[in-house]
């Protein structure tokens, strides 16, 4: 396989649903709850692609962070693990090497950033979203 072939998609929780009865409204805090265990009580995520990238467009875009950074060795592990996730725990830290680095990027690079930026922001004002990060190889 060479580097210019497969993608890798962000897709963004686009929205959960359980398979049980509607909590009343004032049990919002039981439902964020149910949602952050969900998997394990018949709560399915529903997942949408919101930044479809080429395989080589993403090594590149990547490779713009400081060598050996945390948000970069993060973005590395679509590589390692074929998959990563991204979570409120990993918004700053994200938004802030992207915004640093943009001025060593290309436009295209600078445009994925961008829209990476603003998803991090939807999960800074809703932290039940997260990003799933896939390898998909042709």
């Amino acid at each position: 396989m060479t580097a210019s072939q497969g993608q890798v998609v962000f897709y963004s929780l686009s929205r959960k649903f359980v398979q049980e009865k509607k909590a009343p409204p004032k049990a919002q805090e039981v439902i964020y709850y149910s949602l952050a265990i969900g998997h394990h009580l018949g709560v399915i995520d529903c997942l949408e692609a919101k930044l479809n990238c080429p395989l080589a467009g993403f090594h590149a875009w990547i490779a713009q962070l400081p060598a050996g950074s945390t948000a970069r060795r993060k973005l590395e592990g679509v590589d390692r693990f074929g998959e990563i996730c991204i979570d409120n725990s990993h918004t700053h830290l994200l938004a802030t090497a992207l915004s640093r680095a943009a001025p060593r990027m290309n436009a295209e690079q600078q445009s994925w950033s961008q829209k990476l930026i603003a998803l991090l922001q939807s999960i800074e004002n809703e932290p039940a979203i997260y990003l799933m990060v896939r390898r998909h190889d042709d």
